[in-house]
């Protein structure tokens, strides 16, 4: 199954200010997560950010906030996005039935979010360059059990050209420097 720009749209799950620095590898998936927010943005793509429990935890690290000019932030308590109250219905307002997935911690927060959206009939990607744990081994089983379950796993660059389709036009030549 490929992304369909027409059908999906992107969660950025927790990237916050005081778990950042806990995370394996969290410049590597704020970089991409990034990536995907302003590509979304220019391709007219509904793009969500979560927070889980803001007084804690803080708001979403600064390149991710200064990214979502175009992105709907809500704050949450619920570990799963698909938990907290009102957030599927915004979802589904989107008419958008693939959710592109990314943010930590992925065995705990964005797992139990992606499993709560194919329960609800969703299909989820959950790009792993851009999704991470505290630890790697944490980070791998939830990759693994979101597979076994009916997910897909992808990267940063299968969703940014499954979204283009082709090359040799003008969105492919505004996201290039994204891609390089």
């Amino acid at each position: 199954m490929l992304i369909s720009r027409k059908d999906s749209l992107l969660l950025v799950v927790d990237i916050q200010e005081k778990l950042a620095p806990a995370i394996f590898e969290a410049d590597e998936i704020t970089r991409n997560s990034v990536r995907l927010i302003e590509s979304a943005r220019h391709l007219g793509i509904p793009a969500f950010v979560s927070e889980h429990y803001v007084k804690g935890l803080g708001h979403s690290v600064a390149a991710i906030r200064d990214a979502t000019s175009a992105a709907t932030i809500f704050e949450k308590i619920h570990f799963s996005c698909a938990s907290e109250p009102g957030v599927l219905d915004m979802l589904r307002a989107t008419g958008c039935r693939q959710v592109i997935l990314t943010g930590a911690e992925t065995h705990v927060c964005v797992l139990q979010t992606a499993l709560g959206l194919l329960a609800e009939g969703f299909s989820v990607f959950m790009v792993a360059d851009a999704a991470s744990s505290r630890t790697p081994a944490n980070r791998q089983l939830a990759l693994e059990r979101l597979r076994d379950a009916g997910g897909h796993v992808v990267s940063t660059e299968m969703v940014l050209f499954e979204w283009l389709e082709k090359g040799g036009t003008d969105d492919f030549r505004a996201l290039l420097p994204l891609i390089k």
